[in-house]
């Protein structure tokens, strides 16, 4: 008996130090987009303080394509082992359209969020020279007039809400096409007549662009007299957020562990800073609330 009550209690402290001994090595952050947008640099921020925090490597991962599906990043951290070293920064398509639009690897959905910590300036942008100043404008000018969108994906928050505008201010876009990147020279080659992209990437020419509106909860503070979509028309109020998620496997000490690195760096004087020079919104919500959040945001893009 005491043999046994030993090999028991030999086995949990060998658990307890199995557990304890995350990270001990690296760390990927994947990031489904190409570098250099909000996600990313946050991504970057964190994973530079788990690497302080923690004395292993970390790193950002990008890894676009797919806008509309099928989101190979997050492919890659669902199909990764389930013990903290592959963490995901997502939006919501990831959760919420991943497991609906057929893609094996994300059907059920396999993750669960470590918490949201972004929402983005998302905006809707035209050249500045565009013959019309607000989106009543462009649906009347659409209406003898081919205007080209151009968005991250279709299955996208941000895009569907803007193709649903279509149909409650009464004008179709000529065509619409999914990119990488959407930033000041998509708009000035003539590539896309109207963007759905997040005002980080057109910061260096906003003097020379419109923002219709924004896809945000409220207005954003660079562009005060840009009203949000939902201003617009209440019932397409939607919000993009980003998060960090893991394999609904991982264990929870991983993930505290992770979460106590991330909480602190995007509460942190750099990132706040960031937060003030882009309009975005960069705080902290817990993994109870963004799953709340997620299933919130579900049913609004459900009846989308």
């Amino acid at each position: 008996m005491k043999k046994l009550v030993g090999a028991a209690l030999a086995l949990a402290l060998g658990a307890t130090v199995a557990m304890a001994e995350y990270p001990e090595k690296p760390i990927s952050i994947v990031v489904p987009w190409p570098p250099g947008d909000l996600e990313d640099i946050l991504s970057r921020m964190i994973a530079e303080d788990l690497q302080a925090e923690y004395g292993v490597p970390a790193a950002v991962i990008n890894k676009p394509g797919g806008g509309g599906g099928p989101f190979p990043g997050a492919i890659e951290v669902a199909t990764a082992p389930a013990d903290g070293y592959t963490i995901g920064s997502f939006v919501p398509a990831v959760p919420i359209a991943g497991p609906n639009i057929g893609i094996p690897e994300l059907t059920p959905n396999p993750f669960e969020p470590l918490g949201i910590f972004l929402t983005y300036p998302f905006v809707i942008a035209v050249k500045g020279d565009a013959p019309y100043d607000d989106l009543q404008g462009m649906a009347d000018y659409a209406q003898d007039n081919k205007l080209t969108l151009g968005h991250f994906g279709g299955p996208l928050p941000p895009t569907r809400v803007t193709m649903a505008l279509q149909g409650k201010l009464g004008f179709n876009f000529g065509s619409d096409a999914a990119f990488d990147a959407l930033d000041c020279n998509t708009l000035a080659s003539g590539d896309a007549d109207v963007i759905n992209t997040t005002l980080q990437l057109i910061l260096p020419c906003l003097d020379d662009v419109k923002v219709l509106a924004s896809l945000t909860g409220e207005r954003i503070a660079l562009t005060p007299d840009s009203p949000t979509v939902g201003e617009v028309v209440p019932e397409l109020n939607v919000a993009l957020w980003n998060g960090f998620f893991v394999h609904k496997d991982t264990p929870q000490d991983v993930r505290d562990k992770i979460i106590a690195v991330a909480k602190k760096t995007v509460m942190s004087e750099r990132a706040q800073q960031l937060a003030a020079e882009t309009g975005a919104l960069i705080y902290w919500q817990n993994a109870e609330d963004a799953a709340a959040q997620i299933e919130a945001d579900a049913a609004v893009m459900n009846g989308l």
